[in-house]
């Protein structure tokens, strides 16, 4: 029992649990990360990371102290005495507790000598020197400097009745510690009760009102001091009231009583609004304006992308991070230096404006979401230019701007990289059967399911292991499903089957010998009736390139005939998108085929096909220049049988198909 103990314990300090069992807080967490970066100083010394140019410094997590940097800037690491230590002359590191007296004299001690003289101007010294139990969070001088002169003056000069509030607003009348700073929590402050928003994020930091605690925890012995990097102010407005006061947000007053989502914003919660100001949304095109503004669904689903689940204040953001919006959308939250930025953009003009429910920053950019746009908007953002300007040179332009329920079947631009084909009747034919009826989600199609085009054709859908194909094409990014119709990015252009295997086969004079073949061998009906057949079809060329001898003794011997073909033929669909390095298929006669793809290229049995994906309604087929031999088939074993009458048949389109390649026809 007793090792098992020593065991646990240095297990359970380093996953942050104290041995009473409770957790450390985030904040508790890093600062046990300074300590121990800091050790080698001496006892009580914490390393700090500072901005480069700046004075903003952070106690350090594991990330950034490897990556020595916040916000995408570099860092300089120091070393500086814990909170609550102090350097002795002489002595390595930080040996002394900080001189335990009252909160007037901690104010002095932890440098937050503004805060401190302030508090004697307004008299609020006596109490905070008496006894009692306070919590203050203490601007620093550096906040109290960047306030507005205007500001300050009325502040200071306004028989101090002000100055008396304003502090008494950073104050709770009892000691409240890091540890007791819930996330998401609120604190009754000392003037007139109003509250104070409190978060601790995982990431260590800890807020007040959006302002960061700098240097936390400093006991007093009537209370604690929390140094902070602002000067904070009551709020009373909820965010749907900050929207009704502000001027700039006069658009977005309008958008938020048309989508119904002013309760939302009323009620108790922590939200953060991304606020789109008037600004933002006149760089939007008047038309997608006022498509999304008529559009009630659209337009709750374009504001509820502008509202993150939880209250972010900009101090909180170090590093880039995923948050969740109320439509269930992500955005990446950032920053870059002293900007933050959404989705790598820098457009946020100005941030943490409290409300009694969450935060607000307001944005000079508006931030559409998918499900609030055309397809032809959608296709903007993606690699699929190209084929879109086809759709709008065939006229097609109506299906992907309307509310029509689609999906398009967009070719992505390497597609076109060696010729963009022209628009001809043929092409538009094409181009509609690219659009599928329905709005359809890539994850809920299923192995052989049949799409219907806008052309009046029917698809097949094609699950395999680590593809989704639709006939030959595959899909080649994820979907992006817009307000009525979805993008599916696609690697090819489609080519609808025409016919059966045997259609198919007769209608190309490449295949003359092999229909004669499989004429003799007695299973043209079978690759004419329904099925999923993959066929590796031998062109005339491949039989011409077998020696004379050879051939003429495989045609003579049915059987032999049919176990050749049958080991070009498998029962199941393979398109050529959905081959990986080596995809193994059985064939009818039994061996396996190897069918491989190495730099776009597709083999079988290491032979190069000529053609890949000639669609049929019963299968596909692939064009190559050599008949395969099945591992089995021994020349020197075979039986010499009589021959049969279907050879003749055979010797006639072979001798046909030499004359039309001597002739050039």
């Amino acid at each position: 029992m007793h090792h098992a103990v020593l065991l646990l314990l240095p297990m359970a300090l380093a996953l942050g649990v104290t041995l009473s069992g409770a957790a450390k807080s985030p904040y508790q967490l890093v600062l046990q990360h300074s300590r121990l970066r800091g050790r080698q100083h001496g006892p009580n010394v914490c390393a700090v990371q500072k901005l480069a140019g700046t004075n903003r410094k952070y106690f350090t997590n594991c990330k950034q102290w490897y990556q020595r940097k916040i916000c995408g800037k570099s860092t300089i690491i120091s070393y500086e005495c814990c909170p609550g230590y102090e350097k002795v002359p002489v002595e390595k590191g930080c040996p002394a507790a900080l001189p335990l007296s009252n909160l007037y004299e901690t104010l002095g001690i932890v440098g937050a000598t503004t805060t401190q003289l302030y508090s004697a101007s307004s008299n609020l010294s006596a109490e905070i020197k008496g006894p009692g139990s306070f919590t203050i969070f203490a601007p620093n001088n550096e906040a109290w400097a960047s306030l507005p002169a205007e500001m300050l003056d009325s502040l200071v000069s306004n028989v101090n009745i002000e100055l008396l509030n304003a502090l008494r607003y950073h104050m709770v009348n009892r000691r409240v510690l890091t540890d007791d700073l819930k996330h998401g929590s609120s604190l009754p402050s000392m003037y007139q009760k109003l509250n104070l928003q409190i978060h601790h994020y995982p990431n260590g930091i800890v807020t007040v009102n959006c302002a960061r605690l700098l240097k936390a925890d400093h006991h007093a012995t009537n209370g604690v001091v929390h140094v902070i990097d602002k000067v904070i102010a009551p709020t009373t407005n909820n965010i749907q009231q900050v929207i009704e006061i502000e001027e700039s947000l006069e658009t977005l007053r309008a958008a938020v009583a048309a989508s119904g989502l002013n309760n939302l914003l009323e009620s108790d919660g922590q939200f953060t609004l991304l606020a789109p100001t008037n600004e933002a949304f006149e760089k939007i095109p008047q038309e997608t304006l006022n498509r999304i503004l008529g559009d009630p669904e659209a337009l709750k689903d374009l504001l509820s992308h502008h509202i993150l689940k939880s209250a972010m204040c900009a101090e909180a953001i170090i590093a880039g991070l995923s948050m969740e919006t109320l439509e269930g959308t992500t955005l990446e939250v950032g920053c870059a230096g002293e900007e933050l930025t959404l989705n790598g953009r820098p457009i946020i003009a100005n941030k943490d404006v409290i409300a009694t429910n969450g935060v607000i920053h307001f944005v000079n950019e508006l931030l559409i979401p998918d499900s609030a746009k055309t397809l032809f908007e959608l296709a903007k953002e993606s690699d699929v230019s190209a084929s879109i300007d086809l759709f709008r040179q065939a006229g097609l332009s109506s299906h992907l701007t309307g509310s029509e329920q689609v999906t398009l079947l967009a070719p992505i631009n390497s597609v076109f990289k060696d010729r963009t084909p022209s628009v001809d009747s043929n092409m538009r034919t094409l181009l509609l059967d690219h659009i599928v009826k329905g709005q359809l989600s890539s994850k809920n199609l299923y192995h052989r399911q049949i799409l219907e085009t806008l052309g009046g054709k029917e698809l097949r859908v094609f699950e395999y292991r680590n593809n989704l194909c639709i006939e030959n094409i595959c899909i080649a990014a994820h979907d992006k499903r817009g307000r009525f119709g979805t993008l599916f990015a696609v690697d090819r252009m489609l080519t609808p089957p025409v016919g059966t295997v045997m259609d198919v086969l007769k209608s190309d004079n490449r295949f003359s010998t092999l229909v004669a073949a499989i004429q003799s061998a007695g299973l043209m009906e079978m690759l004419n009736r329904p099925g999923s057949f993959t066929v590796v079809a031998p062109t005339n060329e491949a039989f011409r390139a077998m020696p004379q001898g050879e051939l003429n003794k495989l045609m003579g011997n049915s059987k032999e005939l049919v176990n050749i073909l049958k080991y070009h033929i498998a029962d199941v669909i393979l398109v050529s998108g959905a081959v990986g390095t080596v995809v193994r298929l059985k064939s009818l006669q039994g061996d396996k085929l190897e069918v491989g793809s190495k730099n776009n290229l597709i083999s079988v049995n290491k032979e190069p096909v000529a053609e890949t994906d000639i669609m049929a309604t019963n299968g596909v087929i692939y064009a190559i220049n050599t008949v395969l031999q099945p591992p089995a088939f021994r020349p020197q074993e075979r039986g010499d049988e009589p021959a049969d009458p279907a050879l003749e048949i055979f010797k006639q389109a072979s001798a046909e198909s030499k004359t039309g390649a001597e002739t050039g026809t």
